[in-house]
């Protein structure tokens, strides 16, 4: 499938990973662990859109507008609900845009000809990666996922068996044995992070074709994202 019809399919199963103030809290789990592959493929997407674009700044600052953006437009909707229960937080435009400042700053290494730019530029590629696992949404699995998906690009064995790894270890870091199977199965679902490694499919299913080309693939996504979160959390406290 093209990257564009995979995408469409992501923003469904966005959707219904954001529905939790409509839907019981079990089938909101069902919904988060199903949904966990969404997120990660987007960071593969840009990736991919990374490796192809002729203008790396150019897509570098577009995403930076897009994250300040969502991030006013958040505070924006936060103000007119002004209730604690329902809050506007997510913004992966800003993860992306860490990311991709990340895979830039790597990019650049072997341009250099002097060693001590080399040493400043992964230097500080890795204070973009810690600094973006602590403050971006999804930082400690969307990052290391990009860094290892640029590295390993032609190297899809070494690339899944990486992927593995760290779904294994952010498994081993969040589960946590309760009295009972569903209470142990709950927290899992919650704590799902690990399940990212569900992306592998759709990244097989990806042919490497961007598919459709114009305004409105283009830029639907960078606005179908914040937008249906505002429109759910308006719904969600009766504004609309």
């Amino acid at each position: 499938m093209s990257g564009t019809t995979l995408k469409f399919m992501m923003a469904i199963l966005m959707v219904l990973d954001h529905i939790g103030y409509f839907v019981p809290p079990e089938v909101g789990g069902i919904f988060h662990v199903l949904t966990r592959c969404v997120g990660i493929f987007f960071c593969y997407m840009a990736v991919e859109g990374f490796h192809y674009t002729r203008n790396r700044k150019s897509y570098l600052l577009r995403l930076t507008g897009m994250a300040i953006f969502m991030e006013i437009g958040n505070r924006v909707i936060n103000w007119l609900i002004q209730n604690p229960a329902i809050v506007v937080h997510n913004n992966i435009f800003l993860t992306l845009a860490t990311g991709i400042a990340m895979l830039y700053l790597i990019s650049l290494v072997s341009k250099q000809s002097s060693g001590l730019k080399k040493s400043f530029l992964i230097l500080a590629s890795i204070l973009v990666l810690a600094l973006g696992i602590i403050f971006t949404e999804g930082g400690m699995v969307e990052l290391p996922f990009m860094l290892i998906t640029y590295l390993c690009r032609n190297k899809p064995k070494v690339r899944n068996v990486l992927y593995l790894v760290m779904s294994v270890v952010l498994f081993s870091m969040s589960f946590v044995s309760y009295p009972t199977l569903y209470e142990t199965l709950d927290m899992l679902a919650y704590n799902s992070d690990f399940m990212f490694i569900t992306v592998l499919p759709f990244i097989y299913l990806y042919n490497g074709k961007r598919g459709m080309n114009n305004l409105f693939s283009k830029y639907f996504f960078y606005f179908f994202y914040p937008i249906h979160l505002w429109l759910i959390a308006l719904l969600s406290a009766n504004l609309l």
